[in-house]
């Protein structure tokens, strides 16, 4: 990919799962990685570190204004600036009716999914401004067009998060940064394997135009991509990499 050494890249929710490989892709493609995620992510950064990269990760919940505040002014201790943000931290649900849900449930996929893309965004906002190469990008999910029954508060969420991107895109444009969207298929995470068996995954696959597993790292090379100098004119997008499971 041109133009990923050197650059800054903040990635929520990676100590494990989609944002882990991300955060291992674009350290291999020479980016410094910044972690922020409510787990300890000391494993991915080692991992990092061990391969020849840089890599730093801060405990932060992104419903917290404070802990946000706290890791930003860190990273710019560190850099001065961002050039990529990845906004991957989220939960994961099962299959509730809506007429189930609780509003604490409903509320805690908006304030999570969402709304914490928003926070960290917000507060990255200044750094980002820094860079000549700014890069925003937002892990959505398929669902939202799939609309699969019983995930109503995810489904929501994710589909706030789709309109986010395409507000950002416009108001961010005439600042040089882009803003997109990227949407896994089944991917074999820690979140999505809580709640899907074995043959829940195989089923997925065969309904795929490519039978085969998508895996974090197949979705992390997109990521990379969007990321790059390659990517400088895609904006407001929403990108699927689910081997052709959904074609619309």
């Amino acid at each position: 990919m041109r133009g990923l050494k050197d650059r800054v890249a903040v990635i929520s929710g990676a100590a494990s799962g989609i944002g882990r490989a991300a955060a291992k892709r674009l350290a291999v493609e020479g980016a410094k990685i910044e972690i922020l995620d409510v787990n300890d992510a000391s494993d991915a950064v080692n991992e990092i570190r061990a391969a020849g990269g840089e890599a730093n990760s801060q405990i932060c919940d992104v419903t917290n204004q404070d802990q946000i505040a706290e890791a930003v002014n860190a990273i710019e201790q560190r850099h001065g600036r961002v050039d990529i943000l990845v906004n991957n931290a989220g939960v994961l649900s099962g299959r509730t009716p809506w007429h189930q849900l609780t509003y604490e449930e409903m509320n805690r996929f908006v304030q999570i999914n969402y709304l914490g893309y928003f926070n960290v965004s917000k507060a990255i906002y200044p750094l980002l401004k820094k860079s000549l190469h700014g890069r925003v990008i937002n892990v959505a999910s398929r669902t939202y067009f799939l609309a699969n029954p019983g995930q109503m508060a995810y489904v929501a969420a994710k589909g706030a998060v789709m309109g986010m991107t395409r507000v950002m895109a416009k108001e961010l444009g005439e600042e040089g940064v882009t803003v997109n969207a990227v949407a896994p298929g089944m991917v074999a995470t820690p979140g999505t394997e809580a709640h899907s068996n074995e043959e829940a995954f195989n089923r997925v696959m065969m309904n795929q135009a490519i039978k085969k597993r998508v895996t974090p790292e197949h979705f992390a090379g997109l990521i990379a991509f969007i990321a790059s100098d390659d990517a400088e004119m895609i904006t407001g997008q929403m990108i699927l990499c689910d081997g052709g499971g959904y074609l619309h």
